[in-house]
């Protein structure tokens, strides 16, 4: 008698989900656990950085996995330490995008947050399909009808939804939701990050309004799980609040984008590049402004609307700092945040650096021992350095900041990513554009969150290492 086909019993509650989070799937089949013998549920995991992948082949079966029977019958699958090792940050912009007009391709290459306008993900979403199956002693794998062989069963596969993954995790205080109590199914609710209606929001939890000196750099990231976003718009506005234009993006291949939406992955997570040197890139409105003086002290208010021009996202205000009258050397970093895009923040107060060296030495001869004649050389002789490696590190302060800085802050010191990111320049031909981002460890190791009511005034300090060595001369 044919074997029933598995059930599965409890589920991600959302089909668009942060791999960092208890992806539970729950699998019964009563037949097979009460009527044979060493029983396995199976799950084939099947991940696509392209289509959804096609589970009736090998083409994205990225692994096989077991497990036995708990004491309720069921199998129970967390497939968190598989999934998340197959999304990542994007560091990179996407092939079709640009920076300072000159197109990204394999060979001309850009860091995600230098783009002119949009840029794809690369490696940030992916999609996921499951099949579900069981084995036993004596199974029916339509080849082989040994009955002391154990052997995944045939008819017995069940298919879960397509998923869409993508690079963030899920807070212990984030408010997950429970589906009917016939399943129980569990996810956390991302509709706020959809753009479907007003509203909405992007990738990010730092403040609807930021702070930004006129050469920064900086991208926000959106979530594009259909066609509702057409275009964002910019409007600037001097340190008066008067309007200063608007500039609307079309959501295109021109702009770094596409033109169709469609079912390719890399067109379902983008990147925007909306800060003052972004847009010194590419805008000759802004630029404009920035030659003119009008916009210095001003502000760059974002917005992302649908085709009839609604406004389906926050306002998100980017200010613009005026020059520091004390000349401090203002330190930018970027760190990738909760929901696997990049956040960025410039410390504009005081900010010391220390490089510390350590080396390596030997004594040496005094004079010459392998020339014809003895020579006394006074610069021979005595402890020498091999050779001396050093490294930086940064102290850095902020201003006075607001109580809703302080996510962001937070989301910094427990970043796995952090970087110090350079300002807008002149580059020359055929630059590397490796002097931008800079790889940082940050040595603070613990955070206080201030309040008003506890601290008045609110400030905080913080500390990065570079990670990489300067490497100097060997002797």
């Amino acid at each position: 008698m044919a074997v029933q086909n598995s059930i599965i019993e409890q589920r991600p509650l959302y089909n668009t989900l942060p791999v960092g989070q208890d992806v539970i799937f729950v699998i019964s089949n009563e037949d097979a656990v009460a009527n044979y013998e060493k029983v396995k549920f199976i799950v084939d995991i099947h991940i696509s950085g392209t289509t959804p992948p096609d589970t009736t082949t090998t083409n994205d079966l990225v692994g096989t996995y077991k497990t036995t029977p708990n004491n309720a019958g069921v199998g129970m699958f967390d497939l968190r330490n598989v999934i998340e090792n197959y999304v990542k940050a994007d560091n990179m912009a996407a092939d079709g995008s640009s920076y300072k007009a000159t197109v990204t391709t394999p060979e001309e290459r850009h860091p995600i947050h230098l783009i002119d306008k949009y840029s794809l993900n690369n490696n940030s979403a992916r999609y996921m399909a499951l099949v579900f199956a069981v084995e036993y002693l004596g199974a029916d794998d339509g080849n082989n009808q040994d009955a002391n062989t154990v052997r995944r069963q045939v008819g017995t596969e069940v298919n879960s939804d397509l998923f869409t993954l993508f690079n963030g995790y899920v807070k212990h205080t984030d408010k997950l939701i429970i589906g009917t109590p016939v399943n129980d199914d569990f996810g956390i609710d991302i509709s706020d990050f959809d753009l479907s209606v007003p509203g909405d929001k992007f990738l990010t939890n730092a403040p609807l309004t930021q702070y930004a000196n006129l050469e920064d750099y900086g991208t926000l990231a959106f979530l594009a799980l259909d066609d509702k976003l057409d275009h964002i718009d910019l409007q600037y506005y001097d340190s008066a609040g008067s309007s200063l234009g608007t500039e609307s993006i079309t959501r295109d291949v021109g702009n770094g984008a596409y033109a169709t939406w469609d079912a390719e992955i890399n067109k379902h997570l983008l990147f925007f590049g909306c800060f003052p040197a972004n847009l010194q890139n590419w805008s000759t409105t802004f630029q404009a402004l920035v030659t003119a003086g009008t916009i210095q002290g001003g502000e760059i208010c974002v917005i992302g609307r649908d085709s009839s021009n609604v406004g389906i996202t926050d306002f998100y205000k980017i200010k613009l700092n005026c020059p520091e009258q004390k000349n401090y050397e203002p330190i930018r970093l970027c760190w990738l945040n909760q929901w696997g895009a990049w956040d960025y923040y410039t410390f504009t107060k005081k900010s010391s650096r220390t490089i510390s060296t350590k080396g390596t030495t030997y004594t040496q001869l005094s004079g010459t021992w392998n020339e014809s004649l003895y020579r006394l050389d006074t610069y021979r002789g005595g402890k020498k350095a091999l050779r001396r490696n050093a490294t930086e590190r940064i102290s850095m302060n902020t201003d006075f900041v607001r109580e809703d800085d302080n996510v962001i802050f937070e989301e910094l010191i427990n970043s796995p990513e952090v970087y110090l990111l350079e300002g807008f320049q002149t580059d020359v031909i055929y630059a590397a554009l490796n002097q931008y981002v800079t790889p940082v460890t940050l040595s603070t190791s613990s955070f206080a969150r201030k309040t008003v009511a506890n601290d008045k005034l609110i400030q905080y300090s913080f500390d990065i290492e570079k990670t990489k060595m300067l490497r100097t001369q060997s002797i």
